[in-house]
């Protein structure tokens, strides 16, 4: 598969990205025995196309290698690399993910189970808002307007509950629950990113389902001989990702591309990208041999 498709399926993520964790992969020799530690840092665009770009460490300017001159709305987790990539950028807006947040009060719960069970129980709230806005399949004007009247009130008084509980003397700074309130108030300002934006999501929890085969795969294949090899598993799991994404089955889309691709224009690579492949080429998808005989 050539690469370029890849580098595409990238530049085509318009609008504003949604990121996750950057889960790790085994990829060539460190030493006698030993497998160097790489991360995928997955990519979620606005229009259901995801990426897997490889990189072989968790460093900052790997985020600015990674986003460019992206400008938009940047939806991740805590990893304090997208901070500091938005303080220096212009026109990008950083939102932040709830789902993130809602992790640290559930393992300040063993410590202080009655107050994590209040924040988790106003977090529920919201969540349970996100639910009824789908239920009711509201869009736009309707969807921002539903979230300033049900969400916005829970996320002032959580903030402000969060503010009235930290300035408690009584926890201590190793207290779990402290990390927590610290950890959202830290945050507030990425965390209501959503009561103005009716196109953010309230977490990345997409990405990461989109993830789970690579969490799967480790398990099975358990590390990547080479570097390149792990690219070129992020580039392969970038397209069968994408077209489960856009309801596309992943061996017709593969069989039509490594053929056709040889004699399309460079220039309009892009096309062969699964959204734009759908649209352009799913209704004649060029056929293997094979399949003339499975019929």
């Amino acid at each position: 598969m050539n690469r370029e498709v890849h580098v595409r399926i990238c530049e085509s993520l318009a609008g504003w990205f949604r990121r996750a964790t950057r889960p790790p992969v085994k990829a060539s020799r460190k030493c006698r025995g030993k497998m160097k530690t790489t991360y995928y840092w997955p990519l979620y665009g606005e229009k259901d196309e995801v990426a897997f770009p490889w990189f072989a460490s968790r460093a900052s300017p790997n985020v600015k290698a990674l986003l460019g001159d992206f400008s938009g709305t940047l939806l991740s987790d805590g990893y304090s690399a997208y901070a500091n990539y938005v303080a220096q950028a212009t026109d990008l807006t950083h939102a932040q993910c709830w789902s993130h947040a809602r992790r640290h009060f559930c393992d300040a719960e063993p410590a202080e189970p009655k107050l994590a069970a209040e924040a988790l129980e106003q977090i529920g709230t919201l969540y349970q808002a996100e639910k009824q806005i789908v239920e009711a399949e509201l869009k736009g004007a309707a969807k921002l307007a539903y979230r300033v009247e049900h969400s916005k009130p829970v996320v002032e008084a959580f903030f402000g509950w969060c503010e009235d509980r930290l300035a408690d003397q009584a926890l201590l700074p190793s207290n779990p629950l402290t990390k927590a309130l610290s950890y959202a108030l830290k945050r507030r300002a990425e965390l209501s990113v959503f009561l103005a934006d009716a196109d953010v999501a309230i977490d990345t929890n997409h990405i990461e389902r989109a993830i789970r085969p690579i969490a799967i795969g480790r398990k099975n294949w358990m590390f990547c001989w080479t570097e390149i090899g792990a690219r070129y598993v992020g580039i392969f799991q970038s397209l069968i990702s994408t077209c489960r994404l856009h309801a596309i089955h992943p061996y017709d889309y593969l069989v039509d591309v490594l053929q056709r691709i040889d004699t399309h224009p460079a220039r309009d690579v892009r096309l062969l990208t699964p959204r734009l492949w759908k649209e352009n080429f799913a209704a004649k998808p060029l056929r293997a041999p094979l399949d003339t005989l499975r019929q």
